[in-house]
């Protein structure tokens, strides 16, 4: 197999990483939501809103420890504060939806706020999934050495792999 098929291979892992840990997020983030609504009185928007900042914190530790746990850690305050931003624009982006079917088209019983808390979920998802592997758990660079010596990161890859 060629390279494109090794990259290609690797890409289809991080997207099912990346989706097993958004997936739980999701849970996580429609169970607060509704539990929010359930037991307060909070205006439908900020009751996501909450939602929205729980799953941020757990996908954040999902993504750091399980998808993107080879990737470099050496910068971890610029990895946090980027993570952060696109977060922030992932909460926007979210809530913007719910907040647009709830206030502008008047789509405001419990199935339409979680529909649309969903749609809102998915397309925020898109933009955090290009964000996040491209700004913020960067990629160690291609290893430029002779093949008899692996970089560190390599060498714990292959340690993972051995049953």
């Amino acid at each position: 197999m060629g390279h494109g098929a090794s990259r290609l291979r690797r890409l289809v892992r991080e997207v099912a990483k990346f989706g097993a840990v958004g997936g739980a997020g999701v849970l996580v983030n429609l169970l607060v939501f509704n539990l929010v609504r359930h037991v307060t009185d909070l205006q439908v928007v900020r009751a996501s809103v909450i939602a929205t900042i729980v799953a941020i914190v757990f996908n954040y530790v999902g993504f750091r420890y399980f998808t993107y746990r080879d990737r470099d850690k050496s910068r971890r305050t610029r990895e946090m504060t980027l993570f952060l931003l696109f977060s922030a624009v992932g909460l926007v982006i979210e809530n913007g939806v719910l907040y647009v079917a709830t206030y502008g088209f008047d789509w405001n019983t419990p199935v339409q706020n979680n529909i649309f808390k969903f749609v809102g979920i998915g397309i925020a998802t898109l933009f955090r999934f290009w964000s996040y592997r491209t700004w913020v758990f960067r990629a160690l660079p291609a290893r430029t050495t002779a093949p008899d010596t692996g970089s560190t990161a390599e060498q714990e890859r292959n340690k993972q792999r051995v049953p």
